[in-house]
């Protein structure tokens, strides 16, 4: 799994000592069994791979990580920045050295990036973090490590900096932890039963805890398809063609042999038949198609002169609302929150009002300059 961005091949490293004073003691021969095998694995996952054909050493002059180089690249392709890609790793620099030269691990790392894609896609420059930060929107990851929840940095970040980004408001001073009260895993485990609809196990709770959001959508995933952990690697990625069989061991002593033999054209309703043989007998399911035509739907622009209607500042699903049609909110109160490409950012109102009218729902995707609420003043 090594080589492009990543750290070197151990079995180069083991090689170039071998026989000198650092000798890891290592068998080559059989770390390179264990290459093979990664090798074949590594195959299976090539497609979430980037189109890298060869070793970077540009991390010595952006600081992205190895293991965020790709992930940022994908998250520029799907924001349609994959055109500037040289653009975002010299942002990438700009806002690590605007943050503080920070020390950058998982999260740390990918709040510069998201701040670096922000930046390039609405272009603006760091500076304009310090010079407009009280007219911008920033993604809820920035918001987040610049207020102290995933600590603070050696000498805190820099004052014009949180001033920004916080917009007058206080960062934590302490360790983040400090500030969780306890939890009762019981009565955890009871309200996430009540929320899901089945039973839970403690591996869930723990999940449940630490990755709200994620954890949703793996149960949702597990609701509706079962535990697609047991498929076959290939078939779970790729899927099945028509003769292809495999097994899947369902739990011990049970082997679910399958075998596709038939794929039909897309129904009227947008699902598709298939055909498989369970053990030797026939079972015809329909499925929906992801690939069937949608039709499109084109949503009204928000008016930028006109402070009462606010717009998605970038492409994105909707997954989160703060408010409803009615409720009366403040100036730079959280209004809904839009995700792209793992990247959350809260829409703040830009006035005290009255939510008049809600033009999107949870879940449904939105293009930049979409309307996402109209505001009324009071009175």
């Amino acid at each position: 799994m090594s080589g492009l961005t990543a750290q070197p091949s151990l079995n180069a490293i083991v090689a170039a000592l071998e026989g000198r004073e650092r000798d890891t003691g290592l068998d080559v021969r059989r770390l390179h069994n264990l290459s093979a095998y990664w090798e074949a694995v590594r195959g299976y996952y090539a497609p979430f791979e980037g189109d890298m054909r060869a070793t970077n050493a540009d991390v010595y002059i952006n600081e992205i990580p190895g293991g965020q180089y790709t992930n940022l690249r994908d998250q520029a392709r799907g924001l349609g920045l994959g055109d500037r890609w040289e653009e975002i790793k010299r942002m990438y620099a700009d806002v690590n050295r605007l943050f503080g030269d920070i020390i950058k691990v998982t999260p740390s790392s990918k709040v510069v990036g998201d701040m670096a894609l922000f930046l390039v896609q609405n272009n603006f420059s760091a500076e304009d973090v310090i010079k407009r930060g009280d007219q911008l929107n920033f993604p809820e990851s920035v918001v987040d490590m610049i207020r102290g929840n995933l600590g603070q940095p050696s000498g805190g970040f820099p004052p014009e900096l949180e001033r920004a980004i916080l917009k007058g408001g206080e960062p934590i001073r302490v360790r983040p932890g400090e500030l969780i009260p306890p939890v009762d895993f019981e009565s955890k485990a009871r309200q996430l039963e009540n929320q899901v609809g089945h039973s839970v196990t403690k591996q869930d709770v723990i999940s449940a805890l630490l990755y709200p959001g994620v954890f949703e959508e793996f149960d949702r995933h597990r609701t509706i398809y079962g535990d697609t952990s047991l498929v076959p690697t290939p078939a779970f990625f790729y899927g099945m063609q028509p003769g292809d069989e495999i097994t899947v061991e369902i739990e011990e002593g049970k082997t679910l042999l399958i075998k596709l033999f038939a794929v039909g054209d897309i129904e009227s309703d947008g699902r598709r038949p298939l055909l498989f043989e369970l053990n030797g007998q026939p079972r015809p399911v329909r499925i929906p198609d992801k690939s069937a035509p949608l039709a499109s739907q084109v949503r009204p622009k928000a008016d930028t002169s006109n402070p009462q209607e606010v717009g998605a500042p970038l492409s994105g699903k909707v997954v989160k609302f703060y408010v409803k049609e009615g409720d009366r909110v403040n100036r730079e109160q959280p209004l809904v929150v839009i995700e792209a490409m793992k990247m959350q950012t809260n829409i703040k109102s830009p006035q005290e009002g009255i939510v008049e009218k809600i033009f999107v729902s949870m879940g449904e995707s939105v293009e930049a300059g979409d309307l996402v609420l109209r505001l009324k003043s009071e009175g």
